[in-house]
């Protein structure tokens, strides 16, 4: 996890005001993660409420859409095939053209971009 979250926080820097949601998992939980957010000021730490599935719906939500659209789909050779391929789902289809209900039917990158000319105002 800590591996993920550096090399995540390398491709897209935490901006003023992040939250990062979990569920209760020890990955999560354990206290080598927790000082590594805390290092970053800016980013806020929240976890689901233990027995509340509700909580954690929009990362179950994208873990849906990735097996759906793309991993039950299409048979990969190996690890490296299968990371490009994810790779290109997410940075090339699910964040530039893939549209979401629950960000006013915009992508996830008209919607950051929105945010950042809001936030800049």
């Amino acid at each position: 996890m800590i591996a993920a979250w550096k090399m995540a926080v390398g491709n897209r820097p935490p901006s003023e005001r992040s939250v990062f949601h979990s569920d209760r998992g020890i990955q999560y939980a354990c206290q080598e993660f927790v000082d590594l957010l805390e290092s970053y000021r800016c980013v806020e730490r929240s976890m689901s409420c233990k027995g509340n599935c509700w909580d954690n719906a929009v990362a179950k939500s994208f873990f849906k859409s990735i097996k759906v659209e793309l991993i039950h789909r299409k048979r990969h050779a190996g690890k490296k095939e299968a990371a490009l391929s994810v790779f290109e789902w997410i940075e090339t289809w699910y964040n530039k053209s893939r549209t979401h209900s629950a960000l006013g039917n915009m992508t996830i990158d008209e919607f950051e971009n929105l945010s950042k000319i809001k936030n800049a105002a």
